[in-house]
Formats: C-alpha cells, sequence, structure tokens
C-alpha cells in the first residue's frame, strides 16, 4: 500500500490513525499549495482532487478518510478503533458522522470562504459572505459536544475511535487559521490535551 499524502487535516487524519494501529504507510507527497492534486495524474486516482488516497496492493484507490480508515482498521488485528461489536461500530459511526457534519465541513468551509480564500477561488465555489457564520456554526457546535463530553474520555466514552481522530485532526489544524478552541470549553480542552500527548499526534 502507499498513502498519497499531502499537509492538512485529511492526511492527518489518516496517518494519526494508522499510527495508532501500528500500521506503516509509504507515502508519496503532493504539493497542494501548487494544486498537484488537481493535475491530470492525482485527478485519474482520485476524480475528487483530494487528498488523502490510499493505493492497494493489487492498484485499487480508496479516498474519502473514513473509508479509508475503516479498512485500515479491518486489515490490521487488534484494538479495533471503530468498534469490536455492533454496537460499538454504531456508536463510533454516528459519532463520527455528527462531527463530520456539523464540525469539521463548517469549520472547513469556514477556513475556505475566509482565511484561505485566495488558495481556494480558483478550485472550489466559494462563498465569502458565509465565512463568519459557517465559524460560528462551527464554535456552537463545539460547545454542545463539550457538553456532551461530560464525564467522558473520549468521545465514545473510555475507548478511543475514528471519532476523536478526526475531531482532533482538524480542531488542531484549525487552532492556527482563526479558529481557536474556546478555554471555556472545559471538556473539550481536557480531551484535547490528552489526544495531542499522544504519540499519534506527531504522525
Amino acid at each position: 500500500m502507499k498513502l498519497y499524502n499531502s499537509i492538512g487535516p485529511n492526511p492527518r487524519t489518516v496517518r494519526m490513525f494508522a499510527a495508532e494501529k501500528g500500521i506503516e504507510l509509504p507515502k508519496v507527497e503532493l504539493d497542494l499549495m501548487a494544486g498537484e492534486n488537481r493535475q491530470p495524474a492525482h485527478m485519474a486516482r482520485n476524480p475528487s482532487g483530494t487528498t488523502p488516497a490510499l493505493e492497494l496492493d493489487n492498484g485499487t484507490i480508496l479516498a474519502e478518510i473514513t473509508a479509508i480508515c475503516e479498512y485500515l482498521d479491518e486489515i490490521k488485528p487488534g484494538t479495533s478503533l471503530i468498534g469490536k461489536t455492533p454496537e460499538e461500530r454504531a456508536e463510533t459511526r454516528m459519532w463520527t458522522r455528527r462531527i463530520d457534519l456539523n464540525i469539521v465541513e463548517t469549520m472547513s468551509n469556514g477556513f475556505r470562504y475566509g482565511d484561505g480564500f485566495k488558495l481556494f477561488e480558483k478550485r472550489v465555489h466559494c462563498i465569502p459572505q458565509a465565512a463568519d457564520d459557517l465559524k460560528q456554526i462551527a464554535q456552537e457546535k463545539l460547545a454542545w459536544l463539550d457538553g456532551q463530553m461530560a464525564g467522558k474520555t473520549y468521545v465514545c466514552g473510555a475507548r478511543l475511535s475514528l471519532a476523536d481522530i478526526l475531531l482532533f485532526a482538524f480542531v488542531d489544524f484549525f487552532q492556527g487559521f482563526g479558529q481557536p478552541l474556546n478555554p471555556a470549553l472545559k471538556n473539550i480542552g481536557a480531551w484535547y490535551t490528552r489526544m495531542k500527548a499522544r504519540p499519534s499526534a506527531a504522525a
């Protein structure tokens, strides 16, 4: 296998997940700033033009971080980061979906339409007037999640899961791009500190 990698929270999610699973992934670096991911070679691999993409040994290409992570989870024995029972897997997917839709997407589009507008204006349909509202929605959803995290070590309780890795990669990235964590969110703040201390955070 090899991972088509780049800067940004999407590839980092996969790198962290693989590190937690103990999977070594050879990497091919793509220059997002130069738009290499939108060139014909990568578009042939992944017609969405995004990173990461995982090339399997048989040449199959997997894209989308949740699909890649679930694949990696299934092929490597040991502790599952999706869940070892149907209930745990459903719980992980529920929280991953909530985080992806309500926090990750709003933070990402708030960045693309705002701080990152010059980079993205010719790559995706940008709505600059929506940037501040999207950032605010993300903060509101983080505040809601902070309430849900009371008494929990991780999003799914005592067990680390894909939901945590996804959330951490994006929250950590956007701290440096105009969307810092609200210090009033004590549960999320404590969770963030725990995640930052994990060896996989350096992946």
